[in-house]
This record gives structure tokens, C-alpha cells and sequence, in this order.
């Protein structure tokens, strides 16, 4: 096994984010955890669910969390190995939509502070991990302004994300098309503000 390290991939729908996140675990070497956020509420979300299933090798171990992702990443991160998650678009949905975080009531600035402190745990339980850890994400700033307030909530909540992940990941790749390039050691510049 490598040395460890913290690994950002981004990707648009069906760019094969997932694929390449996947192939760069089994790389990595070590006992997998795979961590799934996407809660299937639907026949056609269960469907997806199941095609990732089956593509992932029988020997990776399979958790569901669709909230606490911190504590979980934390938790697979003390043993070595590798730790993927996929996807933190699905998990930053998760909790937007959930009326009860970060309680019943809460006014929308007091719930993108949570998220927002939520992202910053997951990103040192990533750096403080033993394993190396994978973050799967969606670029969802590439295309229109969602024409509702919600859509345009949830772009800027998933586009500070992937900056704040972006900053504490030893490498970041971005997928197109199936191609994936590392664009951390590239980058002209980082850190560059809101």
C-alpha cells in the first residue's frame, strides 16, 4: 500500500467520476470502505444504487450514511486502507432537504452555517484519516443559474464545498468525459476567495 493520501474527484453527470474514483481505490491497495450516500427513495434511484453495487469488486466493505458522513469517514479512516466516498453532492442534498437539521426550524443561514461546518469536519476527519480517502463530488457550477432560490442555495453550498475540499486535498482530479486530470499541481493559483 501507498502512503496515504486525501483525494478529491470531480466530475459532472456521467462523467465518470465514480469509475475513476473506483479504479484509483483498488490502485491505492488495502482493504476498501466504500461509503454510499444517496438515500434510494425511488425505483429509479435503487436502480442506480444497484449498478454501483455491482460494479464495486465483492471484497470492499459497503457503508450507507446519508448524514453524518464526518463521523463515518472518521470512523473507517482508523484502520489503513482506503476509504471512498460517493457521493458528497448526494450527501450536501441530503442535508438540505432534511427539515430537521440542524433542528426543526431552522432559518436557511443557520442551516448552510451547519453544512458548512459539517464539510470543514469531513475535511480534517479526511486529512487526520489513516487510510487514504477518495471524495466523490459533482462540479454543479459549470452550467445555468438554477432559476429558483433552493437550486441556487444548493449550487453555492456545492460549490463552496468543493473549494473548502479542494484546499485540504493532497490532489484533485477533474473528470470529463472520461478522462480524468489532476488539476491541484496545476492550478496557477489556490485559495483564491469567495
Amino acid at each position: 500500500m501507498q502512503d496515504k493520501k486525501f483525494v478529491l474527484v470531480l466530475g459532472g453527470a456521467r462523467s465518470g467520476k465514480s469509475e475513476f474514483a473506483e479504479q484509483e481505490a483498488d490502485r491505492l491497495g488495502g482493504p476498501v470502505t466504500y461509503i454510499a450516500t444517496m438515500d434510494p427513495a425511488d425505483q429509479e434511484s435503487a436502480r442506480r444504487v444497484a449498478a454501483h453495487r455491482q460494479r464495486r469488486p465483492t471484497g470492499w466493505r459497503t457503508v450507507e450514511e446519508t448524514r453524518n458522513l464526518p463521523g463515518r469517514v472518521a470512523e473507517a479512516g482508523l484502520e489503513t486502507g482506503v476509504v471512498l466516498v460517493d457521493c458528497l453532492t448526494l450527501w450536501l442534498t441530503n442535508l438540505l432537504l432534511d427539515d430537521q437539521i440542524p433542528h426543526p426550524g431552522a432559518g436557511e443561514e443557520e442551516k448552510e452555517f451547519y453544512i458548512n461546518s459539517q464539510v470543514e469536519l469531513l475535511a480534517s476527519a479526511a486529512k487526520a484519516s489513516r487510510s487514504s480517502v477518495l471524495l466523490v463530488a459533482n462540479e454543479v457550477g459549470l452550467g445555468l443559474v438554477p432559476p429558483y432560490p433552493l437550486g441556487r442555495v444548493f449550487r453555492d453550498l456545492a460549490g463552496r464545498a468543493n473549494r473548502q475540499l479542494a484546499a485540504a486535498a493532497d490532489e484533485v482530479y477533474l473528470v470529463v468525459a472520461g478522462l480524468a486530470v489532476e488539476i491541484k499541481s496545476r492550478a496557477v493559483r489556490t485559495g483564491i476567495g469567495n
